[in-house]
């Protein structure tokens, strides 16, 4: 059997960065991947190792989280190269998209039967992500989350920082255009999805999917927060678009702008500001996981309902 050559780039200050590695190195060797190992401790050193080593590769491996693996769309995408998912990170929502195995060798073994899933790539302001980018109370979460106490304390962390930013929050004033169209909005959060989970299990849309083709966005415009505790159910179940104070829509591009820059939160990482541009990208890249139903899709309506 010709082995296949794997650059395999880890993350050791991802949540689940410091587990031994050997069993799942050992498990890939034995199904035929010759294995490079590459550790990064800064993100964008993920894609200059891509650029870097990829004729040395028939595939790469990212090990971490949802944001290392977003930090390596863009050169996986250029390079043409398949891509590998092991799931350390705390929320692994891509993983859990593509139900992929959390446990390391599981991962290991969907990479090596060599099924791959064709996804779409969301882009804003030419960074990629796979899972949901976000500007309002995501964006302050991720600004305001301590790396150690996310490290130690992984979704709890999330929660315990999520309290604060909820006391002090406050809603911006936007305009979002789709189609040509703008609309003026006071809200919370703009949420746009690629995937299907963001945030420790939350769905973007209850019919959204990761190779649907389009983006869903959601806006969160109560006039008071604390009616969000009342929506958190439907919100795991994807369904908070039937509360009148939630507006969605669904397209394939999208322009926000505020009156002041905003930061924008793509899989839990902040990497730009407002404007913002989205776009989806079709099918852009495969990923190697298992082979997925095609459940029917229902249609959503314009920006412009709520």
């Amino acid at each position: 059997m010709t082995q296949k050559r794997a650059l395999l780039l880890r993350n050791p200050k991802a949540r689940r960065g410091q587990e031994p590695i050997t069993p799942m190195l050992q498990r890939m060797q034995s199904g035929g991947l010759d294995v490079t190992v590459e550790t990064f401790e800064a993100l964008p050193e993920i894609a200059r190792d891509i650029v870097r080593l990829r004729h040395m590769a028939d595939l790469v491996i990212v090990c971490g989280g949802d944001g290392s693996v977003s930090s390596a769309a863009l050169a996986a995408m250029e390079s043409g190269l398949p891509l590998g998912i092991i799931p350390m990170g705390t929320a692994n929502d891509l993983a859990r998209t593509l139900e992929i195995p959390m446990d390391l060798v599981g991962a290991a073994d969907v990479i090596i039967r060599g099924e791959t899933r064709p996804v779409d790539v969301g882009m804003v302001n030419g960074h990629a992500f796979f899972n949901v980018a976000s500007i309002g109370l995501s964006s302050d979460l991720a600004q305001s989350l301590d790396p150690e106490l996310k490290k130690r304390f992984g979704r709890l962390g999330y929660a315990l920082a999520a309290m604060k930013i909820l006391t002090r929050a406050s809603h911006f004033s936007a305009k979002i255009t789709e189609k040509g169209r703008t609309i003026d909005v006071e809200t919370y959060q703009i949420a746009v999805g690629n995937g299907r989970h963001y945030g420790g299990g939350n769905v973007v849309e209850e019919s959204a999917e990761i190779d649907d083709g389009h983006l869903d966005l959601y806006s969160l415009e109560m006039k008071n927060l604390w009616k969000l505790a009342l929506m958190l159910r439907s919100f795991r179940s994807g369904t908070h678009g039937a509360w009148s104070e939630v507006r969605t829509a669904r397209c394939v591009e999208f322009d926000i702008a505020t009156k002041k820059p905003m930061p924008v939160n793509t899989d839990g990482e902040i990497v730009t500001s407002t404007p913002a541009h989205f776009k989806v990208h079709p099918k852009a890249i495969s990923i190697f996981a298992p082979a997925a139903g095609k459940p029917g899709r229902t249609g959503r309506p314009s920006l412009y309902h709520r």
